[in-house]
């Protein structure tokens, strides 16, 4: 017989039943271990922070917990757009709006140097001079201040280096309108080679943050090579507008403002930087490792591509066309990045400059056929298609051949093959279209993208044999 509350004490052990339970359909909860004294039956049980236990058959079952809503379930669900898995990384949009910011002025800064140069002296000729000086400076100073950013780091070497190069933008700004004599339009615009390559120092984040995951790697390339396109697409367009709208020095002056703001917020970003590495001996240069020759070299080629197009299309149609061939590259990158990376990243370039060697032919037929201006868009637009994967997949190779410690400097001179290309294909277009017509003129970019298919070829048989 049960005890009454009344005549029990306070502190009096609850009496456990001397018949275990029965077992039936309804199952009464037992909690846990508990302790004897100094418990009130009259006080409500805390939620379990266990899973639930019940006493069925004689026996002690765990019951399970409820499961989780649809909706709780779609929200831990990952997106599976691999863009929006990338840019969930923490800290990846700060960084990549910085760049993006950084990044315009890239396609801005030559073409306003371009137009005040020559709305101020009259002269096409020493602006491209001008200009010409500028990108052969580059190529020599980028891959020491790529270097200089692997040994010290991101943030204390960009910042430095982009207020030297916007101090000689603004030297070019105050030579132009003061018409100083013509040596100090090269001098000055020969210091803004300093300029740190900031699409490489983004992809040194990417391959730091997903180091070990080959496919967040692959489309992480592809998202940087659609914001090149896309920079170089917007930013002479930009910049054509701030000169013939404002001033012609308003497009240099927006392009540095811009420039400097853009460093400094993405090197703000401490949290994503990538560690340095301490180097305790000697590293030889990303030059000796092997298959890196070959691939500068492919790049040296592809350069060729795009400033043999650029020169020849703005002789054949004007350079508005050009924005065409931009947009079926980055529409290429975008898409490209959201297929699995390659098995065998060599074939895959193979691939991709067969492609690219290919599409480069449709320019020559339209120009060739005196095509309508439609036509000849939409052949640039199919040609660009090829020139996203075939960047994303060498540069992929360029991250793979190169050391970690030394990553922002084989991918800088990587770009550095890339712009001597430009200059190359430039000048060799250029006389081409002058000498031969611009129809002729669209052989120049077809032979260099077969010619890199060449060069790839003849590098992969290169390291078999070494391998062998």
């Amino acid at each position: 017989m049960p005890i009454s509350p009344a005549a029990r004490p306070e502190t009096a052990p609850v009496p456990r039943p001397a018949v275990p339970t029965p077992p039936g359909p309804r199952a009464r909860p037992a909690a846990l271990p508990r302790p004897a004294r100094h418990t009130r039956p009259d006080r409500a049980p805390a939620p379990p922070a266990t899973p639930l236990l019940a006493v069925s058959g004689g026996q002690l079952v765990a019951a399970p917990r409820s499961a989780p809503t649809s909706a709780a379930r779609r929200r831990g669900r990952p997106s599976s757009n691999p863009y929006l898995r990338l840019l969930a990384t923490p800290g990846a949009r700060a960084f990549t709006a910085g760049n993006l910011i950084a990044r315009l002025p890239m396609g801005m800064l030559s073409v306003s140097a371009v137009i005040m140069i020559a709305g101020s002296r009259g002269s096409y000729a020493l602006a491209g001079a001008v200009t010409a000086t500028g990108l052969a400076a580059t190529a020599v100073v980028a891959p020491f201040t790529a270097r200089l950013v692997d040994r010290f780091g991101q943030a204390r070497v960009a910042v430095p280096a982009t207020a030297l190069a916007v101090l000689g933008s603004l030297a070019l700004v105050l030579c132009v309108h003061h018409d100083a004599p013509a040596w100090t339009l090269f001098a000055a615009y020969a210091a803004t080679a300093t300029t740190p390559n900031t699409g490489g120092m983004s992809r040194a984040r990417w391959a730091h943050l997903h180091r070990g995951d080959p496919a967040a790697l692959h489309t992480a390339n592809s998202f940087e090579q659609a914001a090149d396109e896309l920079c170089f697409m917007l930013g002479p367009v930009l910049a054509a507008t701030l000169c013939g709208a404002l001033f012609p020095e308003a497009g240099t002056l927006v392009g540095a403002v811009l420039l400097m703001t853009g460093v400094l917020i993405f090197a703000a970003q401490r949290a994503t930087e990538p560690p340095v590495t301490p180097r305790t001996k000697t590293v030889a240069s990303p030059l000796r490792t092997p298959g890196m020759p070959a691939l500068l070299a492919v790049f040296l080629a592809t350069g060729a591509v795009f400033g043999a197009m650029e020169v020849v299309s703005i002789a054949h149609a004007g350079g508005a066309i050009l924005a065409l061939q931009a947009a079926g590259s980055c529409a290429a990158g975008l898409l490209y990045g959201s297929l699995r990376p390659a098995r065998n990243a060599r074939l895959r370039l193979l691939l991709c400059l067969a492609a690219m060697t290919a599409l480069m032919s449709l320019p020559l037929l339209a120009a060739a056929a005196s095509a309508a201006l439609p036509v000849l868009a939409l052949c640039l637009l199919l040609a660009g298609a090829a020139t996203a994967p075939t960047m994303v997949t060498g540069m992929t190779l360029v991250q793979r051949a190169t050391r970690p410690e030394q990553l922002n400097e084989g991918m800088t001179l990587a770009v550095t093959a890339l712009l001597g290309g430009v200059a190359a294909g430039a000048a060799a277009g250029g006389w081409l279209a002058e000498h031969a017509g611009t129809a002729s003129g669209y052989a120049a970019p077809m032979s260099a993208a077969a010619l890199a298919l060449v060069v790839a070829a003849a590098g992969g048989g290169y390291d078999r044999w070494r391998r062998a």
